[in-house]
């Protein structure tokens, strides 16, 4: 496997400088979003926060049906009128001039956003074989990582304006880097729809047949959704970076507060650069559930050195938080390899666009609960915080192997060998 940001030639590459337009908008939207909803469009903070939760908690229930659609009618056109779809609500933004506007267009924002995460990932498992999927993941979380740091550094040169001309200008960006996906998507092959019952298989596992209680959902598929849940919780870590970590830097610590910029350039930094060399070992589902467990016990450790900086002197607090730092990372990287394996090797070949949408809606669920309880857990309880946070990573990724077993078991395969159906 190459270890270059961009994949070879091919739909690879246009997949990936797809992500790469559309990252590089998403990365000044979010470091500029909150102070224009509420120095230019005028909300509270306050109910900024509700919006937002209303709005991913909408988007969250529309990735399974949106999914299907992919899979029923096709994921490429899925997926560009999605991105279009999400080009348009960020351009309504700029219109927004009061509460309820504000929430339906966000409402339409993390629909449309959520929606296209499962097109894409259904368009990605219709162009890719089996044992090809996880690499590329690796390479657009790399490309996306790449992007994220390139828009946060416009969105900062609109924050050092200050202006609303500035902030507008970034929301423009956004909604055109949108359009510039939706332009490298159409040049994609077309993905055949796929009828319910023409896969036969589970991912990439032979033998696991489609079962009568799948027509009503994926949310029937019990092993499928303890899998889901469990990657959940291993998604909590996911607001360390931007809230869990500066507020404990801040209040817990006698570190500079620039620190909070330096750690997360350390992570966008190593994920561009290693998240494909970490990825090159996940081949299948038993190395996929050891890449998991592994990194659960790396973020327990990671939890356990970012406790150790709290009541320390400055030099060493910034030491121990550079540590934690580096091991926190390493762990997100070996989580991430072992879950995208595991999404798409558990979910039916006919059904990859509905069940990626719920396998999704994780990051919907950490990004709406994660700040709330890092805030408690960190802040509020110091080291015993941290302690159980990380306890509670190792128990959620123990647990995932014999979830996996559950899951891929009932068709009699064994985790440790998956046989990779021949495309």
């Amino acid at each position: 496997m190459t270890t270059r940001l961009v994949p070879p030639a091919g739909p690879r590459r246009v997949l990936a400088l797809a992500q790469l337009a559309n990252s590089i908008g998403d990365g000044a939207y979010y470091v500029t979003s909150a102070l224009y909803f509420t120095h230019v469009v005028g909300l509270a903070p306050a109910r900024v926060g509700l919006g937002l939760t209303v709005a991913w908690a909408v988007g969250s229930l529309a990735g399974v049906p949106l999914g299907r659609v992919a899979d029923r009618r096709g994921a490429r056109g899925a997926a560009v009128l999605l991105a279009v779809g999400t080009a348009a609500a960020v351009g309504s933004f700029l219109v927004v001039r009061g509460f309820v506007p504000f929430v339906l267009a966000a409402c339409a924002y993390a629909t449309a956003q959520s929606g296209l995460a499962a097109a894409r990932q259904a368009l990605l498992a219709g162009l890719v074989t089996a044992g090809e999927r996880t690499g590329l993941l690796a390479h657009l979380q790399a490309t996306l990582n790449a992007g994220l740091a390139v828009g946060a550094g416009v969105g900062g040169l609109a924050l050092q304006a200050g202006s609303r001309t500035a902030y507008l200008g970034v929301f423009a960006l956004d909604a055109a880097s949108f359009l510039m996906c939706t332009a490298l998507l159409l040049r994609l092959p077309a993905v055949a729809p796929v009828a319910v019952g023409e896969g036969r298989e589970r991912g990439g596992l032979r033998g696991r047949p489609t079962r009568e209680r799948d027509r009503l959902g994926v949310v029937r598929d019990r092993p499928y959704v303890v899998v889901a849940l469990l990657n959940t919780v291993l998604l909590l870590r996911m607001p360390l970076l931007s809230l869990g970590l500066p507020l404990w830097i801040a209040e817990r610590t006698t570190a500079p507060a620039w620190l909070v910029s330096a750690l997360f350039v350390l992570n966008t930094g190593a994920v561009m650069l290693f998240q494909v060399r970490m990825a090159r070992g996940v081949t299948g589902l038993g190395s996929a559930t050891r890449a998991v467990r592994r990194s659960g016990w790396v973020m327990l450790a990671a939890c356990a050195v970012f406790a150790l900086s709290g009541g320390v002197p400055r030099w060493p607090a910034v030491g121990f938080l550079v540590v934690g730092a580096v091991l926190q990372v390493v762990a997100e990287m070996g989580q991430s390899a072992g879950s995208w394996q595991l999404s798409f090797d558990l979910a039916p070949v006919d059904r990859v666009g509905e069940y990626q949408g719920f396998f999704g809606t994780g990051v919907t669920v950490a990004r709406t609960l994660g700040p709330l309880l890092l805030t408690s857990l960190l802040v509020g309880w110091g080291t015993p915080g941290w302690l159980l946070l990380g306890g509670a990573t190792v128990g959620a990724s123990y647990a995932m192997g014999p979830a996996t077993r559950w899951a891929a078991g009932q068709s009699g395969e064994k985790v440790e060998q998956p046989v990779l159906v021949a495309r």
